[in-house]
């Protein structure tokens, strides 16, 4: 105030201020009362943006004040630039020395529109308010501090956003999807490329602009005034550092010339004021008016453009021009103006980044991944070049990179697992490397959690989840008594049962009334050969003996019924179980894993399954059982029993032990389809609660455009395409059968018959075994035969007995032989000493009976030295003539053969007394002769 005093002492036309706020309400105080044309030109402190002085103008006409500058624009610029990219939550940044009501206008509007928004103060030591943060803030609330900072607003002097820049980018406090506007009319081209190479992600920079003329030449001419070319060329360094006050004086000094010089053309010119302000009574100057109306009405085009001014006193030219560089790109990239801003036509230009709609070419994102058959799998790993990458996730990046146009570059998480909070409420594995804004996406069998996405975003499901179990197929073993099998023991023990007891009822049905036998039958109906009858009938092989009671076979018929049904059962159920081997595993489902607890069951530690059993597990209100039974077999010893650190070493286990593995189901299916020896079988839920989605980091830019072309991918069917690709329906394992079952028949093996084998062999064994035993108790038999002359008579009698009974005539008259040889064979021969007491003695006179059979070479001795009374033949009446032959041996097929050594004798018929029995009288029973 007093230096303008001393001005108007010694004499002034006008008053050029380049100031504050603060000084220039005192300055126009005293130029309205002194009629001194001002010519304020607003100056900020050390290149931080202006903040609206306010300056009050009356309605009358002793307003002498001018602003050179252009009014404060910045809340209808940021607000339109805030508006045209459609942020809701952001922060803005301000230095010490920037008034922040400068802003409350953009402030109320945005409030009025549900806008979130922060602020804070940037203070002049960086470096130590950056490192506050880290030793204040939690992790939690830094995690939510990094988002904040994913969209900010920079309003400070470029040498303060520079220095801010770099301390945020080296903290790692933002990542390259961050989206940041610097707003200042102090920014020159210098301040622009270092503030693009401090930067990463996007930057947008507002800033005033002059027009330039195009033609070079007129560049440094403002009508009759030459400008030094050190100012006029934009290009030189000196023109460059200038402040924007400075180019404003410039063109307000050459604004004042002109309007002198048009004073002094038309001869009004009017002499220098020679005031005082330290008087009362002063008087104002009065060719203030007119001096005011000529600069009013004058006009200048300088470095500023346009210099005129409206009837209010103001300075209505300005423009705004908008730069900005795109997404994830490299430090040092390029910048282009993307449009301006001026107050009449407003924003002249589009903001939304056209490479986020369809085309992201040029952009490179960092991709984490962690590997996980048929997620993300190496296929191929050469020394000295970059590993290649193949899987299901990777075809669905590949199809999403081929339509938007972008690259990618993958790494494995240091640490090789998925994420989860640890004890500080950092994140480790591939969420963590999101987090702390180390890569751009997050892709594997990635499944979308609450938890992770509260510090992560995730695109749309492009796949369903659920939890699965791969267990082992159980082994086939080798059954040497499989042909038992389609019958149970029990079974089984009742057939054996019913063979007895048939064959006992008919022996005792046959013993009430017995049957009459056929001339020439063999058999007999004791109890042995009814059990053979029914036993041979049983396995189809017929029977010897003649059953011609109807109670006998009305019994024959239904065990023949009965034989003919179970045959036909066994049949059938023998081939069934001989090709497939019908061994059910227990396990069906996760309740039946459970339920049991003969196999341990686990799932890798830390995982999003380890999260969701336990979550489940320890819910006092969750109303199924089986995650608590699950969580405790899972959480034995604090989950270091039958837990895993990874996947791969889970797979391991359960084919080399007795162990089920809790894991993603497409990953366990995927495992169980390539197993090269089918030894896997899965279990799991058919509903999908969850899904498999890309991991981004929080608010990034990409979410969008990513669960748009996934959604189309799955709308076309091309995802179902690579689904099939990793997961064919007629894959070379059956996935839900618990044994390892052939897919196409085959020819049986020797296993499948070892038992009939074994059956075989021991009764091949057994047999030869009775053959040693019958051998034994003949010989010691055929020792103790007397051989007194007495006994073998006895023989021979019962020989003339058994003729007697069965030739007969008075009594069985049915029975007439004729003259011709009768043969008896070696059976009747033999069992004639045990029946002697039982037949009748009966003579056969009038009969000629030749008999012929083997005698032995001992009986052939003995024949030399039967008594007279044998020796003197049989007795056949008044026939003349007596026939003798050779006793034959009959053969058990019904013919004869001879022995090398046999012999013709004479044996003549010796009557024996009867022994008062009447068996011989039956007409029907009969013996073999």
């Amino acid at each position: 105030f007093l230096p303008a005093c001393d001005l108007m002492n010694q004499g002034i036309l006008a008053l050029v201020s380049s100031i504050g706020c603060t000084s220039a309400g005192s300055l126009q105080s005293l130029a309205d009362a002194m009629h001194i044309p001002h010519l304020f030109i607003q100056r900020a402190t050390a290149g931080t943006p202006r903040s609206g002085c306010g300056l009050t103008r009356s309605t009358r006409n002793d307003d002498y004040t001018l602003s050179v500058r252009p009014p404060v624009y910045l809340n209808d610029v940021i607000l339109r630039v805030v508006t045209e990219y459609a942020w809701q939550k952001f922060i803005i940044f301000y230095d010490i020395d920037y008034d922040i009501r400068g802003i409350q206008e953009f402030l109320d509007k945005i409030s009025q529109q549900g806008m979130d928004v922060a602020l804070q103060k940037v203070e002049n030591n960086i470096n130590k308010m950056i490192t506050g943060l880290f030793a204040t803030m939690r992790i939690e609330e830094l995690n939510r501090y990094r988002d904040t900072l994913r969209r900010a607003i920079l309003i400070m002097n470029p040498s303060t956003a520079k220095s801010f820049l770099t301390e945020v980018v080296e903290t790692n406090l933002v990542a390259f999807d961050c989206h940041w506007i610097i707003i200042n009319e102090e920014i020159n081209d210098v301040d622009v490329q270092e503030l693009v190479r401090r930067s990463i992600g996007r930057l947008t920079i507002i800033r005033q602009t002059f027009p330039v003329p195009q033609n070079i030449s007129q560049r440094c001419f403002r009508g009759n005034h030459r400008i030094s070319s050190s100012l006029c060329d934009p290009k030189d360094p000196f023109s460059q550092s200038m402040e924007i006050s400075n180019l404003y004086i410039y063109d307000t000094v050459l604004l004042l010339a002109n309007a002198f010089h048009k004073k002094l053309e038309d001869r009004k010119w009017h002499s220098m004021a020679s005031l005082t302000c330290i008087r009362k009574n002063s008087k104002p100057w009065q060719g203030g008016r007119s001096m005011l109306e000529t600069i009013k009405k004058g006009g200048v085009n300088g470095l500023t453009g346009e210099l005129e001014f409206a009837e209010n006193g103001g300075n209505p030219n300005v423009h705004f021009e908008i730069l900005g560089t795109n997404y994830g790109e490299d430090l040092g990239r390029g910048i282009r103006k993307l449009g301006c801003w001026n107050p009449v036509t407003g924003l002249n230009g589009s903001l939304t980044d056209r490479k986020l709609e369809n085309n992201m070419r040029g952009v490179v994102l960092r991709v984490v991944t962690v590997l996980e058959e048929p997620f993300v799998m190496v296929s191929e790993n050469v020394l000295g070049k970059p590993k290649k990458y193949q899987g299901f996730s990777i075809d669905v990046l590949e199809a999403l990179a081929t339509y938007l146009g972008f690259k990618y570059e993958i790494y494995v998480a240091p640490d090789h697992k998925y994420g989860s909070p640890q004890d500080d409420g950092s994140w480790n594995g591939l969420i963590g490397e999101l987090v702390f804004k180390r890569a751009d996406i997050g892709i594997s069998a990635l499944t979308i959690t609450p938890d992770r996405e509260n510090v992560v975003d995730f695109t749309t499901r492009y796949m369903d989840y659920s939890v699965g179990v791969l267990l082992r197929k159980a082994e086939k073993t080798v059954d040497m008594f499989a042909c038992l099998a389609p019958f149970d023991l029990s079974l089984w023990a009742c057939i054996a049962g019913t063979v007895l007891l048939v064959g006992l009822l008919v022996y005792l049905l046959n013993w009430l009334n017995p049957p009459r036998l056929q001339m020439g039958s063999m058999t007999s109906t004791t109890l042995y050969n009814s059990m053979w009858f029914v036993y041979g009938s049983f396995v189809q092989q017929g029977g010897e003996v003649p059953y011609t009671t109807l109670a006998t076979r009305l019994m024959m018929g239904a065990w023949w019924l009965f034989a003919l049904i179970v045959i036909s059962s066994y049949t059938a159920n023998l081939a069934a179980f001989l090709t497939i081997t019908r061994i059910e595993n227990s396990i069906q489902s996760l309740q039946d894993l459970s339920r049991q607890t003969d196999i341990p069951y686990g799932t890798v530690l830390d995982s999003a399954v380890y999260e969701h059993v336990r979550v489940k597990g320890m819910n006092p209100f969750e109303r199924d059982s089986m995650y608590s039974q699950m969580w405790r077999m899972i959480n034995r010893s604090n989950g270091s029993e039958n837990n895993v650190v990874e996947s791969a070493a889970g797979i391991q286990k359960v084919k080399h032990g007795n162990y089920a593995f809790v894991w993603d189901a497409a990953v366990l299916e995927y495992v169980a389809i390539n197993d090269a020896d089918c030894s896997f079988y899965t279990v799991g839920n058919t509903v999908a609660d969850r899904g498999y989605g890309i991991a981004l980091q929080h608010g990034s830019p990409y979410r969008d455009v990513f669960s748009q072309r996934i959604l189309e991918l799955q709308q076309s069917g091309d995802m179902d395409i690579l689904k099939h690709k990793w997961w064919p329906k007629n894959g070379q394992c059956d996935l839900y059968s618990s044994v390892d079952t052939k897919q196409k028949g085959g020819a049986l093996d020797i296993k499948s018959f070892a038992g009939v084998f074994c059956i075989l062999a021991a009764g091949i064994v057994l047999s030869c075994f009775i053959a040693m035993l019958e051998t034994w108790w003949n010989k010691r038999k055929g020792s103790r035969v007397p051989s007194k002359e007495d006994d073998k008579e006895i023989d021979l009698e019962h020989l003339h007995r058994r003729v007697n009974s069965l030739c007969t005539d008075d009594e069985s008259p049915h029975k007439q032989f004729s003259t011709s040889s009768i043969d008896l064979t070696p059976l009747d021969i033999d069992t004639l000493p045990t029946r002697q007491a039982l037949e009748q003695i009966s003579d056969f006179r009038n009969t000629h009976i030749t008999t012929t059979t083997f005698i032995p070479e001992q009986i052939q001795t003995l024949s030399r030295t039967l008594s007279a009374k044998a020796a003197s033949g049989f007795s056949f009446g008044s026939v003349p003539e007596h026939r003798t032959g050779p006793f034959r041996h009959r053969a058990p097929n019904g013919g004869f053969f001879r022995s090398p050594i046999k012999t013709m004798s004479s044996i003549p018929y010796q009557p024996t007394p009867t022994l008062g029995l009447n068996i011989g009288s039956d007409p029907d029973r009969g013996t073999s002769i």
